[in-house]
């Protein structure tokens, strides 16, 4: 068992906030951790990072609990995950990877479940088949990585897609809770007075809908408060329209490949369950340190006043 650690030699600037672990950190945190050594003497699995193997910790939980999947796996590309790593392989035997733990996922979901699968323009076709196989398709959600240096000699990859799927056609989803709050640029008047947009002093606005492309997230960067060496973190503003629009309160979100905890610490500061399944510790440590700083602030950065803000569009509090 290994101590987390900073990247050696890495210098950070003074107004770099990436959140880090240390060995006191270890110490402190490792006892909050479950370990999958330890499943079979445990019953309750709610708020808890489970640091093991996926394929394992999966078969221990309990069925027809799970009200939200969010799962974020490797991609089918060569990458290391700290001490884990993936090789990429042909699409058929990813897609065979995918369907030996979704397969798994599947006995735990509620009837009324969501499930949320992340993968890129590669492994499209791989999530399609292997999702659909067990549940109804929704969706496909492509997300804007504003992030990454330009191809020379391709169109620069700066999209990422997330796959929408349902249990049953009994599902929930929360329109209300996941709309948009955008400037409006012509601003339209009914006898004097704005048609479906909000007058305020710092500018004219409209909530609208939800679409299925979103270009309002920011990848976590160094100044971010959310920010942390996972090399594939996800924005908690991402999991936060996610959780809000396919869960209620108190209902409980399971992520199977949980990295820094992002899935975990935002179902927290929204007053939902979760499990998260890790099989780094120094992530799970990581995770555990941000789910105790979700206790002092349970912001959302991009998310404020019950509505999602574009990106660049600071909210009266975030000022």
């Amino acid at each position: 068992m290994t101590s987390p650690k900073e990247i050696p030699d890495k210098v950070r600037a003074p107004k770099n906030r990436t959140i880090i672990t240390d060995a006191s950190d270890a110490a402190k945190y490792r006892s909050s951790l479950l370990y999958q050594r330890d499943l079979a003497a445990v019953n309750e699995f709610d708020g808890k990072v489970i640091c093991g193997d996926a394929f394992e910790v999966l078969r221990s939980l309990p069925a027809a609990s799970v009200d939200l999947l969010f799962a974020d796996p490797p991609y089918n590309l060569t990458k290391d995950f700290g001490s884990a790593k993936f090789r990429q392989r042909s699409l058929d035997e990813y897609e065979l990877w995918l369907e030996s733990w979704l397969k798994d996922c599947v006995r735990l979901l509620k009837p009324h479940a969501s499930v949320y699968i992340c993968g890129d323009w590669r492994s499209a076709a791989a999530i399609q088949r292997a999702g659909s196989r067990h549940f109804r398709l929704r969706n496909r959600i492509t997300w804007e990585r504003e992030k990454g240096r330009g191809a020379k000699a391709n169109w620069k990859n700066s999209a990422e897609d997330i796959w929408y799927f349902t249990v049953s056609d009994d599902y929930t989803f929360d329109l209300d809770a996941v709309k948009q709050r955008r400037r409006v640029i012509a601003p339209y008047r009914e006898n004097g007075k704005p048609k479906d947009w909000q007058e305020t002093a710092e500018g004219n606005f409209r909530d609208t809908h939800p679409s299925n492309i979103w270009t309002d997230i920011s990848v976590p960067f160094w100044s971010m408060p959310e920010n942390t060496d996972h090399p594939t973190q996800k924005p908690e503003k991402l999991l936060a329209k996610i959780i809000l629009a396919c869960t209620r309160t108190g209902d409980l979100v399971l992520d199977p490949f949980a990295g820094s905890g992002t899935t975990a610490v935002t179902a927290k500061k929204l007053g939902r369950r979760f499990i998260a399944i890790e099989s780094d510790e120094k992530y799970c440590l990581l995770a555990q340190k941000r789910l105790e700083m979700a206790d002092a602030d349970p912001s959302i950065q991009g998310f404020a006043d019950g509505v999602f803000w574009d990106r660049n569009t600071a909210p009266p509090r975030e000022r």
